[in-house]
């Protein structure tokens, strides 16, 4: 049977039963109900920060967008009334498209919508996660908000959730207007908070993190260092365009220098982008697979345990940056001529 949920309101001793609806009272999906959630997103559980509402995708408008503490995307769909079996494909819909988004695109969205960088909502929000190490949309969850749920659905959520892990839950809300006129809105949940707290958990993959730098011999090190920054990957590219070229020409680049270079460099469109990068960095220097790159770059936390800044190349090793980067620069100027041919 679907979820149900009724309020009485106690008056001189007596419990009234009190049946009401949005839309019994002139409220509405988008105007209050979005409004009232975006207002107090606690309401959806106690670790998620929403970064976008009325996001647009490849299947029309996504309500609203939030990141959650292990670094998924949130998909929340909500209906003011009871939620259909159909919203289901629906949210799905959204979430492929959603997972396709790069950081950069997250980036915007939560500029637009909240007005700051998504790495300053995520350290403001979730001050216990190391905000480098933190791995952004490796998974999607779907949140179905709404008053009521048909059975089948119900059955759908428990199923995929059970069986196969996905990451999907349903809130049901209800919405109360007492005889004095003050508004309530209580919820539940299809799946408790703590079990699905518990598989999240366990689905998140944790990538091993160091600070120990590696121990090579200059030949290897050499080939390490000449596969890493031939790569193409972003931020192996970002590390040989921006962040080693600035530690050659200064003793110690901070982070603050490091925006202001990738800004004169043209490789940020603006300082929050150019802090999104450095962040990023930081993770690829903090995996424990990059001890070659640790070998190099030096780096210390002034401010907060867990953002690098101060980076710099460690004695021993400017003459074989000043190789790598030639030849490496060299390579991809090479391979962009070749491809406009």
């Amino acid at each position: 049977m679907a979820t149900q949920i009724k309020t009485w309101q106690i008056i001189d001793g007596q419990l009234h039963l009190i049946e009401t609806s949005l839309a019994e009272h002139g409220r509405h999906e988008p105007e209050d109900l979005e409004a009232w959630i975006a207002s107090e997103p606690l309401i959806l559980g106690t670790d998620i920060v929403l970064i976008g509402r009325q996001v647009w995708t490849q299947s029309g408008p996504l309500d609203l967008l939030g990141i959650d503490k292990a670094g998924n995307a949130v998909i929340i769909e909500l209906k003011r009334d009871r939620l259909p079996r159909e919203v289901l494909a629906q949210a799905i819909d959204y979430a492929s498209d959603v997972a396709t988004w790069s950081v950069e695109r997250l980036s915007e969205e939560c500029a637009k919508y909240r007005g700051k960088s998504l790495d300053d909502i995520l350290s403001d929000t979730f001050d216990d996660v190391n905000i480098e190490n933190f791995t952004i949309n490796e998974g999607q969850r779907i949140l179905l908000v709404g008053f009521g749920a048909e059975s089948s659905l119900e059955r759908m959520v428990e199923w995929l959730s059970a069986s196969y892990d996905v990451n999907i839950n349903a809130i049901i809300l209800h919405y109360a207007r007492t005889a004095g006129g003050e508004e309530l809105l209580t919820k539940t949940a299809i799946i408790s908070e703590e079990e699905e707290q518990v598989r999240i958990k366990r689905q998140k993959f944790k990538i091993p993190m160091s600070d120990e730098p590696g121990h090579y011999d200059e030949a290897k090190l050499r080939e390490h260092l000449r596969a890493y920054l031939s790569s193409g990957l972003s931020s192996s590219r970002r590390i040989r365009d921006a962040l080693l070229p600035a530690c050659l020409a200064h003793k110690q680049v901070t982070r603050s220098q490091l925006i202001q270079e990738f800004l004169k460099r043209g490789l940020a469109t603006d300082q929050a982008a150019a802090g999104r990068f450095i962040s990023l960095i930081s993770s690829q220097l903090g995996m424990a697979k990059n001890d070659f790159l640790r070998q190099v770059i030096g780096y210390e936390y002034p401010e907060f345990h867990w953002r690098k800044d101060n980076y710099h190349i460690r004695n021993g090793y400017r003459d074989l940056v000043q190789v790598l980067l030639a030849e490496t620069a060299g390579e991809a100027a090479a391979g962009v001529d070749e491809a406009a041919v």
